[in-house]
C-alpha cells in the first residue's frame, strides 16, 4: 500500500511538473516576465495538485459503492482541494464571479477527463470480450 501511494504521488508530481513546464513555455514565447518566487509558488501548487490527483485515484479504485458514488465523491473532494489551492495562489481571483467561473471550468475539464477515461476503459472491455469470444 505504501509503495502504491509513493508510486501514485510520483506520477502526480510528474503530471504537475509537465503542466508547469507547459505554462512556463507559454510564458517564454509570449515574452512574459515572472519572478523566481512566483514560479516557485505556482510550481509548488501544481505539484501538490498532482500529488492529490495521484493519491485521490484510490477513491475510484475503492469498494465504497457504485461507480457514480465514487465519481461524485472524487469530484466534490477534488473541487474543494482545487479551490483551496487555486484561490490563495491566485489562479482564481477571490470574487464570486471568478469563483463560479473557476468551478464551471474545473467541471468542464473534469468531465472531459472522465469521458476520456470512460471511453478508454469501455474500449478495453470490448477488446477483452472480443478476445475471450475468439478463444471459444
Amino acid at each position: 500500500m505504501v509503495n502504491e501511494i509513493i508510486k501514485r504521488s510520483i506520477i502526480g508530481i510528474a503530471f504537475g511538473g509537465f503542466f508547469t513546464f507547459i505554462a512556463i513555455t507559454i510564458m517564454k514565447f509570449l515574452h512574459l516576465q515572472s519572478t523566481v518566487d512566483e514560479i516557485w509558488l505556482h510550481m509548488s501548487a501544481s505539484l501538490i495538485l498532482g500529488i492529490y490527483f495521484g493519491i485521490s485515484s484510490f477513491i475510484l479504485d475503492s469498494n465504497i459503492g457504485s461507480p457514480l458514488k465514487k465519481t461524485v465523491i472524487h469530484f466534490c473532494l477534488s473541487l474543494i482541494v482545487y479551490l483551496c489551492i487555486a484561490l490563495p495562489v491566485g489562479w482564481v481571483p477571490s470574487t464570486a464571479f471568478y469563483i463560479f467561473m473557476g468551478v464551471v471550468l474545473f467541471t468542464i475539464i473534469y468531465i472531459l477527463f472522465w469521458t476520456g477515461a470512460y471511453l478508454y476503459y469501455r474500449k478495453q472491455a470490448i477488446t477483452m470480450n472480443e478476445h475471450l469470444q475468439q478463444k471459444d
